[in-house]
């Protein structure tokens, strides 16, 4: 007669561990990242071709986690922090320049806001009842127009580069909070490593627009 019991706590404490250990993943990726950014800044000077190959080896080791999650989640986890370490080198160049042009408080600036940003909607998703998750259509939508317009503006410069990084400020919170409802409704078969991957990749597009945006406000000032 007590049976039901355990299952409804097992329902009530799949999230919340799903969140914890989803947290715990993309936080070790995000300092593995800072760190490679970091030494290649100090000791590599990367040119943006270098980081240009970078970003397409963390491309390819995001096939790798997806292949791997399922039958052995251990080298999944390790393909993912290899590909955070890859992020990390794909953009010290941007970091370089800014540094350069800005000082670190632009660095600095952008990194605090990202963090009190993310936790702003974590909180968001998972105090009100509202399912973000019908919003996906829309984002993926959004999102498709931001790369078409990104690859245009590239070539004509048809569009201000601070408009532009608010827009991807814009179009990553709504994924960021429709991947923080799928942490929340996460079932047994969900996989962290995965869920931490969007987490992690909504955190560092944010990132790099509140840099786009704090180097535009500096350079005006």
């Amino acid at each position: 007669m007590y049976r039901p019991q355990p299952r409804f706590q097992a329902q009530a404490i799949r999230p919340a561990s799903v969140l914890g250990q989803v947290l715990g993943i993309s936080g070790i990726g995000f300092l593995v990242t800072a760190f490679a950014a970091y030494v290649c800044n100090q000791y590599v000077q990367l040119p943006r071709m270098g980081g240009f190959i970078a970003m397409l080896v963390g491309f390819g080791l995001l096939f790798a986690i997806r292949g791997s999650d399922r039958t052995n989640p251990a080298l999944a986890l390790i393909f993912f922090y290899l590909f955070a370490a890859a992020e990390g080198i794909g953009i010290s160049p941007i970091l370089e320049s800014y540094l350069r042009i800005d000082g670190p408080s632009v660095v600095v600036n952008a990194a605090t806001c990202t963090g009190l940003g993310m936790f702003a909607l974590g909180l968001v998703a998972y105090t009100f009842s509202i399912d973000w998750r019908r919003f996906s259509g829309v984002a993926m939508g959004l999102l498709l127009g931001l790369v078409l317009i990104g690859v245009i503006s590239a070539f004509t410069h048809f569009l201000h580069p601070g408009v532009y990084a608010w827009a991807t400020l814009g179009v990553f919170t709504l994924i960021t909070l429709i991947d923080f409802s799928r942490i929340r409704a996460a079932g047994m078969s969900d996989s962290p490593i995965l869920l931490a991957v969007q987490i992690y990749l909504d955190a560092l597009n944010i990132f790099l627009a509140f840099l786009q945006i704090f180097g535009n406000r500096s350079q005006r000032d």
